[in-house]
């Protein structure tokens, strides 16, 4: 039987049949009905664990060989990317372009609606050139549907200079791109409450998904002492409370200690905690930290456990 013409083979372009009637329902039941909706996306991503993993580890093999992680996408998709790619520094402690977001239709898209910029594939081709993409780096595209044209061309583009590629869709994309890409990550969280708004459920478990990447990725280089963001960098009033927080709770020290163990450091909060737990100088720990890989655990031993009701 042939499917009617209005019919889209791709699950973010499908009716919801559980809320087919939102439009009549009470605001408190509209409420229920998105969040029973998005109550299944953490599900969908588990359901693609073994394949965000595999993304970890070759963006981390590309950080190993001197190359970046760059995310390429349009609209809803792009943001992410953008906004994922922004908060690494300030998280982790990256250089600027170690991370770095690509979204078609340049700056002006992130807060105003250019849809149509989707479709430029000659665009696609062109920002991967302008960010001088090579075979050290891994490209990963995200879009929604699986189709967007500028993402396609995008990664297209990457694989003709050698770069790794992947792609986070929750829909089936095109064979070329199944076939091509290193790595597929493909949560199906099906039909949207809002058919085909795909800035809510798609884009919540690409958020999830890009989270896991990142965060996984910078785990595994050493950006992290058990759970504690070691590797932040203190630009605000916020980060170097937490900073020196850090330091405190590692190294028994009051906070006017960890101040001047931090500063000390350079303003490094990595490096003040090995400094002041083998009471060694800068220097020193400078270079205890580069035999241990980047790893204070390595360095230093474990960090203090969870204290009960923390």
């Amino acid at each position: 039987m042939t499917a009617p013409g209005y019919f889209d083979p791709r699950l973010t372009e499908q009716r919801n049949a559980r809320t087919e009637r939102i439009d009549v329902a009470s605001t408190l039941e509209i409420v229920d009905l998105i969040n029973a909706e998005d109550a299944t996306v953490a599900g969908a991503v588990r359901a693609v664990r073994q394949d965000i993993a595999r993304a970890i580890d070759l963006v981390v093999a590309a950080f190993q060989r001197g190359g970046r992680l760059v995310y390429v996408g349009a609209g809803t998709s792009g943001r992410l990317g953008v906004l994922d790619a922004a908060e690494c520094p300030p998280t982790f402690g990256t250089p600027p372009d170690l991370v770095v977001g690509i979204i078609a239709g340049g700056y002006q898209s992130l807060v105003k609606g250019l849809e149509g910029a989707e479709d430029d594939v000659n665009a696609g081709a062109q920002a991967i050139d302008n960010a001088r993409v090579d075979a050290k780096d891994f490209i990963l595209g995200i879009a929604a549907s699986g189709t967007t044209p500028f993402v396609r061309a995008a990664l297209s583009r990457a694989q003709t200079v050698g770069a790794v590629t992947g792609l986070v869709s929750c829909s089936d994309p095109p064979a070329v791109l199944a076939e091509t890409c290193d790595v597929l990550i493909l949560p199906k969280v099906g039909p949207e409450a809002l058919t085909g708004s795909t800035r809510m459920k798609a884009g919540t478990a690409t958020k999830l998904v890009l989270n896991t990447i990142s965060t996984g990725a910078m785990i595994r280089m050493g950006r992290a002492y058990g759970n504690l963001m070691v590797d932040l960098m203190a630009w605000s009033d916020k980060l170097r409370d937490r900073g020196e927080r850090i330091v405190m709770e590692c190294c028994g020290v009051d906070r006017p200690a960890a101040r001047r163990a931090i500063e000390a450091a350079g303003g490094s909060v990595k490096l003040a905690i090995v400094m002041v737990k083998k009471a060694v100088e800068k220097a020193t720990a400078e270079r205890l930290l580069e035999e241990a890989g980047g790893f204070v655990r390595r360095a230093v031993g474990d960090p203090p456990p969870v204290t009960a009701g923390r």
